[in-house]
């Protein structure tokens, strides 16, 4: 029972980062609208592949809540009918949740892949809560948690909806990303509280309370990221794809401040690692928190001086995610470290 919930519950994390990458993915290619829609795609289950299938045919079935593209606007079929041969207003109600009808078969799939793995991860997580009423008389604070996740998933996806029919607001992205965050942070502290180890981590007060700050710090450097990168999508729609050379050419505070961020974040880290090898804590991990740090500064400079390379922005972006889980998962064997101090 145990090794089983445990799987699940790891299924859901990596699900969840699979989320986070496609996300990261559609940023990047810039298929947030693939969608215009939600929760169907173009009022599909399956998106269309071809433009043909959300044009008005004549003679033609169509399915209630199906909908085409009319004069650049979303038009939705109010009921089942067949159409005849002049275009009837009566049987389609213009979509109103934005003024945004576009269809590009790329970016169309490219989210379509993102709401499934949303999909897909919302499914391991019901099933990650269904196994944890077996703790239910043992350990009630595993079965809450776990129902818990359930209802951010939903939180989750309710965002997800809002960012569609904002048309993109930066903010609206900033707090997804953010939950997405939150929802990695609950799974990992249900995997850490239910699987047995026999690690031994030595507790420090001050180490304890420097990752602390240092996972503030990383989660304050992905929120200001989400911030650079909307700026340099706004540079991006003004000087066009051919010109990345560009898109850091008229940068706000935000940016540099995130630059100079990522120095302080390296150097507490740096010593974190120095401090854990010589007071012999056990915190292994320490080592994956300064690669995967390397590796986000190297995608970060890559961005900056060889503009913005294929695949850096959504590398940078999971990297960060990676960072924080790890760094949050040091201070979870921290604080449990005195709460089993405490017992004994």
């Amino acid at each position: 029972m145990q090794k089983t919930f445990i799987k699940t519950a790891k299924l859901s994390l990596i699900l969840v980062y699979l989320v986070i990458i496609a996300g990261a993915v559609v940023r990047m290619t810039g298929s947030g609208m693939g969608c215009p829609d939600w929760p169907k795609c173009f009022g599909q289950y399956i998106p269309p592949t071809n433009i043909t299938e959300l044009q008005w045919q004549p003679f033609s079935f169509f399915k209630k809540g199906e909908v085409i593209i009319v004069d650049k606007t979303l038009q939705i079929a109010a009921k089942d009918f067949t159409s005849t041969a002049q275009f009837n207003t009566a049987n389609w109600e213009t979509y109103t949740k934005h003024d945004y009808a576009t269809f590009n078969a790329t970016h169309t799939w490219i989210e379509y892949i993102n709401r499934l793995f949303g999909a897909l991860a919302g499914l391991a997580t019901l099933v990650l809560a269904i196994l944890s009423l077996k703790y239910w008389k043992t350990r009630k604070t595993v079965t809450i948690l776990s129902w818990a996740i359930v209802f951010a998933m939903v939180f989750q996806a309710w965002l997800g909806a809002t960012v569609v029919y904002s048309v993109l607001n930066p903010i609206k992205i900033t707090v997804h990303m953010v939950m997405a965050l939150a929802i990695v942070a609950m799974l990992l502290y249900l995997i850490y509280s239910v699987k047995e180890t026999s690690i031994v981590i030595a507790k420090d007060k001050k180490t304890k309370q420097l990752i602390i700050v240092a996972l503030v710090l990383t989660l304050l450097q992905i929120v200001l990221g989400t911030q650079v990168r909307q700026m340099v999508d706004d540079q991006a729609d003004i000087v066009g794809e051919t010109a990345k050379h560009l898109w850091l050419k008229n940068v706000t505070v935000t940016f540099y401040i995130h630059r100079s961020f990522s120095i302080l974040v390296l150097l507490l880290n740096a010593y974190l690692f120095f401090r854990i090898q010589k007071l012999k804590l056990g915190l292994t991990k320490i080592k994956w928190v300064l690669t995967l740090l390397l590796l986000e500064i190297v995608t970060g400079v890559a961005m900056n001086y060889v503009h913005f390379p294929f695949g850096s922005q959504t590398l940078h972006l999971v990297l960060a995610s990676l960072l924080f889980g790890v760094q949050y998962y040091m201070v979870l064997e921290l604080v449990n470290t005195t709460k089993r101090d405490k017992t004994l």
